[in-house]
């Protein structure tokens, strides 16, 4: 006799196959992206170790960094929305692979560098290379997981930045204080080379294991892919599939484009500038300097995943944004009231880097949310290219206040300021715009 299966048996076998199969995407995609992002984060934000000797070498003010530091986004916001969209196109194994094994040459090349000039040419030339893959790996992210999964897999991913910081920090510092003079090498040189090699080989390897999309994957069954590939499907209905030129008239996306501004004023601030905070508290040696820095780091893979995870249960985006956004401005500010007292200093710059650095897994929900396709692809490119540009304001206006101030103070009240409006323009978004996934 023939047994027919009941539809809430259906149902389960369904779950089963989805929990499998989103469980085997998050286990091959995530650890291999958040590897690549940890290389690619080093590599941007290095220039704020080697700075410590750098300047003294090649006589740089703290203009001159701060201009070259900063410079790195204008070749990125420049090729940031095209590079998008081609990884639309040709797909990501591809794209990927050349944007990292371009930046890996760029960067080690650096250490070539003994001119104002050549300084902003390489910073200008890594932003080029560079342009794209973060955006891209969202982008990507929203190809594998719908969006009432997409804040804890950004959240995974982009815990790639702390966790530079905690690895960046002391081996950053140990290569400053091992590598002076060898071979005839400043230490900043070698800082340079020494840390675009694991780009370059992840570049290599991203050819050979990345897949393009559900379809390409070869560790995932039909069923599986079937499945996921239905709850895309699913997850994009009644979202814009619009031209670029739409993208660019979305009143909507510019309005999130300064939300993101806000929020990477902080995080550059924080990146190119932690460093040389914790050495104001007191502390020389730059050995010291790179342990001190990973602890804000390793308190803000907890917030980012804690927040992100919470932002996913409730559905709620705007007040997870903003309230982090907050308590970074406060405590970057309060940092700067606390030098000399390196415990409590050290507290404010934690609670800075932790509440600046958990708002980014959200906020990456919103354009999600109400784009797909091509647009999407667009639209991430497009906030993510305006929004770092406040990475070539906020590293700018540091370096210049402190080169007319002699401290860093007023620089980091423009960021915390930048943080504190951003987290204002969160609460104003529409509720169900960006809480479209509860």
């Amino acid at each position: 006799m023939e047994i027919i299966a009941k539809p809430h048996d259906a149902a389960l076998d369904r779950a089963t196959v989805e929990s499998r199969a989103y469980a085997k995407a998050t286990v091959r995609l995530l650890p291999f992206l958040f590897l690549c992002y940890v290389a690619a984060y080093l590599d941007r934000v290095n220039v704020g170790f080697a700075k410590l000797q750098m300047l003294n070498d090649l006589a740089f003010s703290e203009t001159v960094y701060g201009l070259g530091a900063g410079i790195f986004f204008i070749g990125y916001f420049l090729f940031e929305v095209p590079s998008n969209i081609i990884m639309h196109r040709v797909g990501a194994r591809v794209w990927i692979a050349r944007i990292m094994i371009t930046w890996a040459v760029i960067s080690a090349a650096s250490l070539f560098v003994k001119t104002p000039t050549a300084f902003y040419v390489m910073r200008f030339l890594l932003g080029v290379a560079e342009a794209g893959f973060f955006p891209g790996i969202v982008l990507y992210l929203t190809y594998w997981f719908p969006a009432k999964r997409r804040g804890r897999m950004n959240a995974l991913f982009m815990i790639g930045i702390p966790i530079a910081g905690v690895v960046g920090g002391p081996v950053s510092g140990w290569i400053m204080n091992a590598f002076q003079g060898v071979g005839g090498w400043s230490n900043w040189q070698w800082l340079f080379l020494l840390e675009a090699i694991p780009s370059a080989v992840l570049g290599v390897v991203t050819l050979c294991y990345l897949p393009n999309g559900i379809r390409a994957a070869s560790w995932l069954s039909d069923e599986e892919k079937d499945v996921l590939a239905a709850n895309i499907e699913r997850d994009n209905t009644g979202k814009t599939h619009g031209t670029l030129a739409g993208v660019f008239a979305d009143a909507r996306i510019w309005k999130m484009a300064a939300i993101y501004f806000c929020c990477m004023m902080g995080l550059y601030g924080i990146s190119f500038y932690l460093p040389t905070l914790v050495k104001a508290t007191g502390v020389k040696n730059a050995l010291d300097v790179g342990l001190l820095t990973a602890i804000p780091y390793l308190c803000a893979v907890a917030s980012m995943f804690f927040v992100a995870r919470s932002a996913d249960r409730t559905g709620e985006r705007r007040w997870h944004f903003a309230v982090p956004a907050v308590l970074a401005g406060a405590g970057l500010f309060a940092s700067t009231q606390l030098t000399g007292n390196i415990p409590l200093a050290m507290v404010a710059l934690t609670v800075g880097t932790a509440g600046m650095l958990a708002t980014m897994p959200v906020f990456w929900t919103y354009p999600s949310a109400i784009l797909a396709g091509g647009s999407a692809a667009a639209a991430i490119g497009m906030i993510n290219s305006i929004g770092n540009l406040a990475g070539f304001v906020s590293a700018s206006i540091i370096g210049w206040m402190k080169d007319v101030t002699h401290s860093t103070n007023a620089g980091i009240y423009c960021v915390a300021g930048a943080l504190v409006f951003g987290a204002v323009l969160a609460l104003l978004q529409p509720r169900k715009l960006v809480n479209r996934a509860d």
